[in-house]
């Protein structure tokens, strides 16, 4: 073994040893079935308490790398063959939250506790109006306030390791509307292929841009292979974090089946991550993006789930080799997104009040297990 944990790294030591393990077993230096480690012997080697090693192996488990079995440790469950072997029927999406056929949008608004506390947005709200006076009544760049792109950079660095640039994010009023530019922008391909279920207006969107929407089952784990196979699209929209309305969140196996699949027909992944802060995980799934170091996904998420419904704010991820083609085509666009709440968004990301409030509210969910 050669694990190490750096107290230079930036990362807490469970999250680096996370990483390392990943890494080894995806790429099958632990093969499908190996045994791994035991606790104390990488507590040891890497110098770190076996309570770190014990939150590592709980992120392999939830992850889908490795499986617990009793009196017998650890083992790696992640293989390169279930990219396209998987069989599969199985009971279809936990009888798809009863009654899928008949439920076509989302529930109507309650507040579940989740929304961000309304007497600090409007403390926030209040700083900015004064610290930042008329600069709220100056025209900000077409894909959005450079000060929100850049710390929006700097969150997801340290909450998902998704290492991008200012320049690659374009900020958006609503997932919708960002769909409606994915549709744009690949206009020419005529078709995407979606989830079934899926949560219905991504449909309605893609459908109205003009492309042909190809809804491609669901399995236990995630969009069938058979029916990834079977796909004539180059494009993929996925949700790969409690897809709604089936409640399903893909394994690693699966998410890297998605990237295999974009990669060997040359297509792009749209991955719609919505949600996905609010895992029951000490910290939030790994996500496609990050996945697919070849710039095959756009990653979207949006700000209306974690503070609240009505703030309409969303944000999409180019990858590197598709910045260009975007601004060409479409960066002509106004962005949509009132300055003022950019500013406060801003504000909330960097001075890491809106992290505060996703670890005080996973915390919460957890508990409640």
């Amino acid at each position: 073994m050669n694990y190490q944990v750096r107290s230079d790294n930036g990362k807490p030591a469970y999250q680096q040893l996370y990483e390392q393990f990943r890494r080894d077993i995806a790429t099958g230096v632990y093969g499908y079935g190996d045994k791994l480690p035991s606790k104390r012997v990488i507590a040891a080697e890497a110098g770190v308490s076996l309570i770190t090693v014990e939150h590592m192996y709980e992120l392999l488990l939830e992850e889908g790398y490795a499986e617990a079995r009793e009196r017998s440790g650890y083992f790696a469950c992640y293989r390169e063959d279930d990219l396209y072997s998987r069989q599969g029927e199985e009971e279809l999406i936990r009888t798809v939250r009863e009654n899928t056929a008949t439920i076509q949008t989302q529930p109507a608004y309650v507040n579940t506790g989740r929304d961000f506390p309304f007497s600090l947005y409007a403390k926030t709200v209040r700083r900015v109006l004064s610290d930042y006076g008329d600069r709220l009544f100056v025209k900000e760049e077409n894909a959005g306030s450079r000060i929100l792109r850049q710390a929006l950079v700097s969150y997801l660095a340290r909450s998902r390791g998704i290492r991008v640039t200012a320049g690659q994010v374009v900020i958006g009023a609503g997932s919708e509307y960002l769909y409606s530019l994915v549709a744009q922008l690949f206009y020419e391909e005529g078709t995407i292929a979606i989830e079934d279920p899926s949560y219905e207006k991504i449909s309605k969107v893609y459908t109205a841009e003009g492309l042909t929407v190809e809804k491609l089952k669901m399995g236990t784990d995630g969009i069938r292979t058979e029916a990834l196979q079977e796909s004539k699209a180059r494009l993929l929209h996925v949700t790969p974090y409690d897809s709604y309305p089936s409640g399903i969140t893909a394994t690693a196996g699966k998410r890297a089946e998605y990237v295999h699949w974009a990669l060997e027909r040359k297509g792009f992944i749209i991955e719609d991550d919505f949600d996905s802060e609010f895992s029951f995980s000490a910290r939030a799934k790994d996500t496609v993006f990050g996945m697919a170091p070849d710039g095959c996904v756009i990653y979207l998420n949006t700000f209306s789930h974690t503070i609240a419904p009505t703030v309409r704010v969303g944000y999409m991820i180019l990858p590197e080799r598709l910045q260009k083609a975007f601004f060409d085509k479409l960066g002509f666009y106004s962005c949509a997104v009132p300055l003022l709440e950019q500013y406060v968004l801003a504000e909330l990301l960097r001075g890491g009040d809106f992290e505060r409030h996703i670890n005080r509210v996973r915390r919460k969910l957890r508990s409640a297990i």
